[in-house]
């Protein structure tokens, strides 16, 4: 015992002391719900247990003006959207306190009543950001210093409509393809060549409206598929060339189908509100096409715009104002619970990170056998809902509302 006391002192002495605010090396989240676009964080080692007033503030800020959009975080920089005056624009802060780098204007901000300014999250590809604003400026940016490469507003370019709560998709980076939804005639979504802004492809026999949701991409049988929600049906179509493959309409409202899809194992998961509830597709790919056939369809995940996360074979996401479990290949309800209300999540190394809309943040273990909680802390009221997503990523947690964005301290300290 003495001897494990003895090089437990002698390692603490000689390891470098831990910086509140220094990102772990090598931890990244360059895009919406992060590396896979799946909101799971390939962090470890982080605390189980909140203390009562919330994990340590490493930083905050308080100048990115109003929007709902979460954010990227690559190498020692963080990029994130915002207004600045009458502009929607980009930020580009540093990880490690949070100050700002440089500051990019894509287009006029749009004013709504639910909340004004950008709702998306930029997309960050090697050495260039991709940014899509609320009224549908698209733009390629240096990462460096935050110079334009090229840039379109996709609503006139593919004559689509701006959705009633604005744009609020995130681009897809798939190979040498940006892949965005702009709902037009003969041209639901679109990829362009990510370099010069070119069109590659559009969905020439797809010509649903956009909705609210963002774009993925999988391989199913060696056929390369993206896969998003319209404003009327869930959608599968040939990354190759853009034609439509399948599409589903059950798991789909005729308000607003926010909530990204989740992939697994050939099956794709799509979830909406407004009493609607969710489906599971199974995949197959025939003679170079993907066709889809429902699993099950359930209406204990109506998830509105918060978010749905798989982990170790179930599915985690609010169900109208209550955090629910489902068993991902049945369906199941395993459990639900009020928690922090409605909101959004993420998940790191073993647990969920919550959002509520009503400015409540909570950490619960992510186990099908019922909900534990294991910490909550309120933040401030801005006046508009909390509807951005948590990102955990360096043994950092980032809370966006609104103008602000803080960095928490949620790696486990070593205690000799």
């Amino acid at each position: 015992m003495k001897h494990n006391r003895l090089f437990t002192l002698l390692l603490a002495l000689t390891l470098p002391p831990l910086t509140i605010g220094a990102p772990a090396p090598g931890a990244e989240w360059p895009q919406w719900r992060g590396p896979e676009r799946n909101g799971l964080s390939p962090d470890k080692g982080l605390i189980k247990q909140w203390p009562s007033a919330g994990p340590p503030q490493a930083w905050s800020i308080s100048n990115l003006g109003e929007g709902y959009g979460s954010l990227a975080v690559v190498g020692e920089r963080i990029y994130v959207q915002g207004t600045t005056g009458a502009a929607s624009a980009v930020f580009c802060l540093n990880r490690a306190d949070g100050k700002a780098i440089w500051s990019a204007s894509l287009g006029p901000m749009v004013r709504e009543g639910r909340g004004n300014g950008p709702r998306s999250t930029p997309t960050v590809d090697e050495d260039r950001v991709y940014a899509l604003t609320e009224n549908g400026d698209l733009a390629c940016l240096r990462a460096r210093d935050g110079s334009r490469i090229w840039s379109k507003n996709i609503l006139r370019e593919f004559g689509g409509d701006n959705p009633g709560w604005l744009i609020s998709e995130s681009p897809l980076v798939d190979g040498n393809r940006l892949v965005v939804t702009p709902g037009g005639r003969g041209a639901g979504i679109v990829a362009l060549d990510k370099m010069t802004g070119n069109m590659i492809w559009t969905t020439k026999d797809l010509s649903d409206q956009a909705a609210y949701s963002s774009c993925i991409a999988a391989d199913i049988g060696g056929v390369r598929t993206i896969m998003n929600f319209t404003s009327r049906s869930a959608v599968g179509v040939r990354a190759s060339d853009g034609k439509l493959m399948w599409r589903y309409d059950k798991a789909a409202n005729g308000t607003a189908n926010c909530t990204t899809p989740v992939f697994a194992d050939n099956k794709v998961f799509f979830s909406s509100g407004y009493g609607t509830g969710g489906g599971l597709l199974g995949l197959s790919a025939q003679n170079g096409e993907v066709k889809a056939q429902e699993i099950y369809f359930t209406k204990d995940m109506q998830n509105h715009h918060g978010g749905v996360v798989l982990v170790n074979g179930y599915l985690y996401g609010f169900s109208n104002s209550g955090l629910t479990c489902l068993e991902f290949a049945t369906g199941k309800k395993m459990w639900s619970n009020r928690s922090v209300g409605k909101g959004s999540l993420t998940y790191a190394d073993g647990m969920l990170y919550l959002l509520g809309e009503k400015q409540e943040v909570g950490l619960a273990v992510a186990t099908p056998d019922g909900y534990a909680e294991k910490g909550r802390f309120s933040i401030q009221d801005f006046g508009r809902d909390s509807w951005a997503h948590p990102v955990v990523v360096g043994g950092k947690l980032y809370i966006r509302n609104q103008g602000t964005l803080t960095c928490y301290e949620v790696k486990a300290r070593f205690i000799p």
